[in-house]
């Protein structure tokens, strides 16, 4: 059973370390690329960017005045008991953050939109945002925080299936040229892309790529990989580094993710993560250095099961023309058993397969919690 307080306990400890702590993995990414800056002014805002990084951690205060909008992204096993179920989860997340606004501080940014007003505490309608998914055959629950910025590096085009890998790069390189001039992006950061979906399904995979997956990490489609290495590289040879001042490192790493979309189009978008990559991660509590692995079609055999058919063997994964997606756990959560064997697709499998798959429940926008103020309802 987990109980209710470690949730909490887990909220307020995740931000905390989210606004002070940086990833190892972008930490690693970003030394290396101050390693090759050649431009003096680019290389000066690198080493100076690792010394505060350094600095934060040592006086444990946030990394930037500007601590961006916490989100949290939970992924529960199908076999996880939790005290109070996933409203327990919903409030433990509110709260924890809400005490961490004070304790660590962060600056409290949400306000409501149109009247301006806040709870202090960056808690309130809609916020935080919380996306949910669901793991089979396991017991345990992982809860991912990000502090992405609220205010720009996004942006979104519906390209047509007759742009091509051309018109992806075109609107790569037009966004990438858009938040370096005009300053809508902090860069160095790492760079998702949301490939298909609906316009609302494109703007979450951009984002979760940006936000979930590591640097050096690789689509398991070979060649989706290898069109995040060409994107990098044309990222970083636009003549722009940090901050937009001239250098050639804009891009610590570029990360797709694809959903299947409507016949006639492509939509595409492009989500730069803050210069502080801030996330961190638990399972059960448990503080991890890496992210989990948030998107489920990258389970083997999910997203083909109603697509073979009937009788049919399912369980390849057709992204990676083998039976396995790689292992990406972390290397000290808790071990995840082996997946079961495959099994054909019949009608009622498919039917268990989409209702898993959605992994999202209705945000509790008007759920008062204890330390979170002002109860929604009374903003009303």
């Amino acid at each position: 059973m987990i109980r209710k307080d470690t949730l909490y306990d887990t909220a307020h400890e995740l931000t905390r370390r989210a606004a002070i702590e940086i990833p190892r993995d972008y930490l690693t990414g970003l030394e290396a690329m101050a390693e090759k800056e050649s431009e003096d002014l680019s290389s000066f805002v690198l080493r100076a960017m690792l010394e505060n990084y350094k600095a934060a951690e040592e006086d444990a205060r946030a990394m930037c005045a500007d601590t961006g909008v916490p989100r949290f992204y939970v992924k529960a096993g199908n076999e996880a008991k939790i005290e109070g179920g996933m409203v327990a989860v919903e409030e433990a997340l509110r709260s924890g953050l809400a005490k961490a606004t004070h304790d660590i501080p962060l600056r409290p940014n949400r306000v409501h939109p149109l009247w301006r007003w806040d709870n202090n505490n960056n808690v309130g309608i809609n916020a935080p945002e919380i996306e949910y998914s669901f793991e089979p055959d396991v017991d345990w629950v992982d809860i991912t925080t990000v502090h992405k910025g609220g205010l720009f590096g996004t942006d979104y085009r519906m390209l047509f299936p007759g742009d091509g890998i051309d018109g992806i790069k075109r609107f790569f390189l037009d966004a990438m040229i858009a938040f370096g001039k005009r300053g809508l992006a902090c860069q160095p950061a790492i760079v998702g892309i949301g490939l298909g979906g609906s316009k609302d399904t494109c703007m979450v995979l951009g984002k979760q790529a940006a936000c979930l997956r590591t640097v050096g990490d690789r689509n398991p489609d070979p060649k989706i990989a290898e069109l995040e290495l060409e994107l990098m590289e044309m990222g970083n040879n636009i003549g722009m580094g940090p901050m937009g001042f001239v250098g050639s490192s804009m891009v610590v790493d570029c990360h797709i993710e694809v959903g299947y979309t409507h016949t006639g189009g492509m939509p595409m978008s492009v989500h730069s993560f803050c210069l502080s990559s801030r996330r961190a991660v638990a399972r059960d509590g448990r503080h991890c250095q890496r992210p989990v692995r948030h998107v489920l079609f990258r389970r083997p055999g999910w997203d083909d099961e109603v697509a073979a058919g009937p009788g049919q063997p399912v369980g390849a994964d057709r992204r990676t023309g083998g039976d396995g997606a790689p292992d990406l756990r972390p290397d000290h959560c808790i071990s995840r058993p082996a997946a079961p064997a495959a099994q054909p697709a019949v009608a009622a499998a498919s039917v268990a397969r989409d209702a898993v798959h959605l992994g999202v429940l209705p945000l509790l926008h008007r759920l008062p919690a204890d330390g979170i103020g002002r109860g929604d309802d009374d903003l009303l």
